[in-house]
Order: structure tokens, then sequence, then C-alpha cells
């Protein structure tokens, strides 16, 4: 295992200051990284040609989201339900409420392999119970539950280049888990795929290279550790804040790493330590990611 000495450091590309960035998203057909505040309910752009970035405000908080076929739209996984956003006119139109009834808020999600979305919920009690779950959004807009372990945050949703492996992970568990994804969309054999060694640190988002391996930012670890295909770490990336959410692969040639972070439960004192809490950094992966898969349904 390689040590922290060797770690790569990543470097502060907008202080944004979100209060729980997340869904790092790079956008291969526009050349701009997308992502969300939760918290501050917003969904963000950044354009690397010309530095700017802009944002548009949510009806409620937006969790994760995903990128789709028609390049109107934005596939939005909202606290309550999902969506259909509209880029050009900042309208949205509701797909379907998830968990209706619970004390529990949509979470992490991507899109697999054939452009399906997959996400999460987390609990929201603020007891982290695993009461949570993992669904699917299918291409005719139906909603269904995946037979996994019910998690407390649902994190680490990903997938292998040959959309074979799905990676997942309950934050509140210091490991993340692999099943068999098959394109039919059934899962079989969950697994271990690997244990967060590092003392209080828990596993969130996270991407998958062109090679296989597994990046994944650690809250409160300052860091994003790459594992490989077996579930061993290869390398990873020192983030100077405290609380690394999420990851993508992008730039012209998906070896850019763009690393979302948050200010969320750090007190004054450590807000007054942890200055660049909330940015957004980049690091230079020295591997090439993919393609995010887009989703492939479509508004009504």
């Amino acid at each position: 295992m390689p040590s922290h000495a060797a770690a790569s450091r990543a470097s502060l590309l907008i202080d944004t200051q979100c209060m729980l960035g997340e869904a790092a998203t790079w956008c291969a057909r526009t050349g701009r990284f997308y992502w969300t505040d939760i918290e501050g309910a917003r969904l963000w752009r950044y354009d690397p040609r010309d530095g700017g970035s802009t944002f548009w405000p949510m009806p409620e908080r937006l969790a994760t989201f995903a990128l789709c076929a028609n390049p109107r739209y934005l596939l939005l996984g909202l606290a309550t339900h999902l969506a259909f956003f509209d880029l050009t006119t900042g309208e949205t139109q509701r797909i379907v409420d998830v968990e209706p009834g619970l004390n529990t808020r949509v979470n992490d999600g991507r899109c697999d392999r054939q452009g399906r979305f997959v996400f999460g919920t987390k609990d929201e009690s603020g007891l982290a119970q695993p009461v949570a779950g993992f669904y699917r959004l299918n291409h005719d807009l139906s909603l269904e539950r995946l037979p996994l372990p019910a998690p407390a945050i649902s994190n680490s949703i990903a997938f292998s280049p040959d959309g074979a492996t799905m990676y997942y992970c309950d934050s509140k568990v210091p490991e993340i888990r692999a099943c068999d994804y098959r394109a039919d969309g059934s899962v079989a054999n969950d697994r271990l795929f690997t244990r967060v060694t590092d003392a209080g640190v828990e596993p969130d988002g996270s991407t998958v290279d062109r090679d296989g391996g597994l990046w994944n930012a650690q809250w409160a670890g300052a860091s994003v550790v790459r594992y490989g295909p077996d579930g061993v770490e290869t390398g990873r990336v020192d983030v100077p804040t405290a609380q690394p959410s999420c990851v993508a692969l992008g730039g012209p040639e998906f070896d850019t790493l763009y690393i979302t972070s948050a200010r969320a439960d750090l007190d004054a004192a450590a807000l007054a330590a942890d200055t660049l809490a909330g940015g957004v950094f980049v690091a230079p992966a020295g591997r090439h990611g993919l393609p995010e898969p887009e989703f492939q349904g479509a508004p009504a």
C-alpha cells in the first residue's frame, strides 16, 4: 500500500464554499463539469475554457443527477422525487416520488452502462439507521428497488467499464461492496470489495477509470483513494480539506480528477482552520476515465 508521502495533491479550482458539494459529473459532450450543493439546493456548472461558473436554484435539495441522451435535459435526484430538468428553460418535470412517507431523502446515484439511473437514499432521522434503499429508474421511467442490503447513507455507486460489476456502500460502514450486475438489471453475488482502513473515515462518492480502478472520496480523510479491480489500494490523492465528497474523471483526455467537498458538520473552529472547505479541487489522475453514461429515458 502506498504511503501518504507518495500521494499526489489536489489544488483548489473554485472556492464555492458549498455546504454539501456532491455528484461530481464531467459532461464530455459539452466539456463542462457539473456538481450540486445539496444543502444549498443549487446545481453548479463550470466551464474550463473560460473559467466561468454558474448555478441554478433548485426547487428542493438536489442530491444527485445524471446527464441525459437528450442534451437539453438532466435527470435530477431531488430530496423527495426524481424529475427532468430543462437546461434551456430551468423548468422541472416530476417523474416519480421516492420513499414517500419515510424520513429519508435521495442521495448518491450514477447511470449504469445501459443508461438506467441507479441511486440510493439516506436516513434523515439523524440516527443513521439502515432504513434506506437502492433503486433503479428504467428507460420507461418505471422505478424498482434493488435487492441489496438497506443502507443508512447510500454512496459510492459506480459501475465497472464492462458494466458487469456494481459498486456501492453504506457510508456508516467502513467498507465498499460489489455485486454482479447483469445486462437485464438483475444483481447477484453481493460481496466485500474493500475496507476503508483509515480511522474515522467514511467512504463517499466514487468513479471508475478505464482500467477498472475505483476512485473513492473519503469523508473526514482529506483524501481520494484509488483501488484496483481487486480492491487493493494503488494510490491516493491528498485533498486540502477534511471532507472530500465525490469525484469525476474529466477533461479532454478524462485524466483530470475533479473533487467536490463540504462544509457541513464542521464547527466554527474547524471552518476557521479548514478555509477551503466546500470548494472544488482538481488533480492530475495519471489514469484515464470513461464518458459518463447518459440516461436513455425521455420526458413524456
